[in-house]
């Protein structure tokens, strides 16, 4: 449920309208291109969970296999793109909110920052079991969509029968032609990073790297079942170019299938999805504060636990940088909120393709030692892991040539420029104190 929560937000139940527009029908097959991506970088997660119990981390892997710098860079680079999750959840909550209640939008934004913080405040289970219900509400309402929509979409309460000529009835089921799935497999690439939260959440749970190694495949598996499905029955209900950029896809469904209640039941399931989302941004910005500082990457003082084992100065650093981002986004909306936005545009594409380099070099490592292999063990290596590496490279490279995702392309590389220059920065500080410790 903390990787569900992680993944199925407002980038599922809104974001996916621009998906839909720009692809057609085919954007099924976008979604299912990108989600074996994923599935694959998941899978090498689990074998080095298995091989190293003692990785607290997702990004600790980098570390493990390629070095202080890889810690240091994939560490502080997921933390910024989660950081920036956090403000961005909290006013689409408050924007949802401001409906109901006649407040202005930063002021319920900050209102939002609050909850979550005494959420993250209270222990791990406490946000475990936020998360949880949070959750249980998303995929309850996914569920029932999809039976809803297949009912319908299959004939059976449909007045004119079997729907499924819409996926070729405008314009065919690639109306934008190839090069527009492989764009669309751009963007969805976003919306379903966040499965590696269970690497970061497992850390504190009984078993670790068993409850990483036996969710990696799974969970990444349940999630593209609730988005290729919903996906696929939203274009089979009604015409995809009905569906208008910035609605809900959901809502406009349900409203075709003459369900009245539509719309103020997506405001709610979208609200729950939101702070769900918002709930795992700000645990896993803690969790990864607290890690860089164990490694002395961050400071020595985010290390500290109170007597419930939460990191609270973590979690009141990230409480206030997202503060600081809703006021932004209150204040200047155009410049200061939409840079740091677009900056962490390819971040987790970075990130994803320094992890799978990491196994790959922790394998053959472990080849050349002679050490058996863990119990759970990458598909067709190395074949499946260049793959997936390629894969990710062929996203960026696909992000350079499509006008309007160019721009994120290169704010991310300046993000990684700068994360690169800060540990060139530190390890020069470092070899200096060295150089000035007395002997012995």
């Amino acid at each position: 449920m903390i990787s569900i929560g992680g993944i199925i937000g407002a980038g599922l139940f809104v974001g996916s309208s621009a998906s839909i527009a720009a692809a057609g029908p085919a954007i099924v097959v976008s979604y299912l291109i990108t989600g074996t991506l994923v599935l694959l970088v998941m899978r090498m997660l689990g074998e080095m969970a298995m091989s190293l119990p003692t990785v607290r981390s997702f990004t600790e892997f980098a570390r493990a296999g390629l070095g202080p710098w890889a810690g240091f860079v994939a560490g502080w680079l997921y933390w910024y793109f989660w950081m920036i999750v956090v403000p961005v959840e909290a006013i689409a909550g408050a924007n949802i909110l401001h409906a109901w209640v006649p407040l202005p939008a930063g002021l319920l934004g900050c209102g939002l920052m609050a909850a979550m913080t005494v959420v993250n405040l209270m222990s791990a289970r406490s946000y475990g079991e936020f998360e949880f219900w949070f959750s249980s509400i998303k995929v309850a309402a996914i569920i029932a969509f999809i039976a809803i929509a297949a009912a319908y979409a299959c004939g059976w309460t449909s007045p004119h029968g079997p729907t499924f000529g819409n996926l070729t009835s405008r314009g065919g089921f690639m109306p934008h032609g190839v090069v527009s799935v492989l764009a669309g497999a751009v963007t969805v690439y976003f919306s379903l990073t966040g499965a590696e939260i269970i690497t970061v959440a497992a850390a504190e749970s009984a078993e670790p790297a068993r409850a990483v190694a036996r969710l990696t495949s799974s969970i990444i598996v349940r999630i593209l079942t609730f988005y290729v499905g919903s996906i696929f029955l939203i274009v089979a209900v009604l015409p995809w170019n009905s569906i208008r950029i910035g609605d809900s896809p959901f809502t406009r469904a349900l409203t075709h299938m003459h369900f009245a209640w539509a719309g103020a039941a997506m405001d709610v399931i979208i609200l729950t999805a939101v702070l769900s989302c918002l709930n795992s941004a700000f645990y896993v910005c803690s969790r990864v504060l607290f890690v860089l500082a164990e490694h002395g990457d961050a400071p020595q003082a985010l290390i500290q636990l109170n007597c419930r084992r939460v990191p609270v100065k973590s979690v009141l650093l990230c409480a206030l940088a997202g503060i600081a981002g809703i006021l932004a986004a209150v204040t200047a909306p155009q410049r200061v909120f939409a840079f740091l936005v677009d900056a962490s545009g390819a971040l987790m594409v970075f990130i994803y393709m320094i992890v799978a380099v990491a196994h790959v070099r922790l394998r053959r490592n472990r080849e050349r030692a002679g050490d058996p292999p863990p119990a759970l063990t990458m598909w067709l290596f190395p074949w499946a892991s260049y793959a997936a590496i390629a894969g990710m490279a062929a996203v960026l490279i696909a992000m350079a040539f499509t006008p309007s995702l160019a721009g994120d392309l290169h704010v991310s590389l300046i993000a990684l420029a700068v994360a690169i220059l800060a540990y060139l920065g530190v390890r020069a500080c470092r070899a200096g104190a060295a150089a000035r410790a007395p002997a012995g």
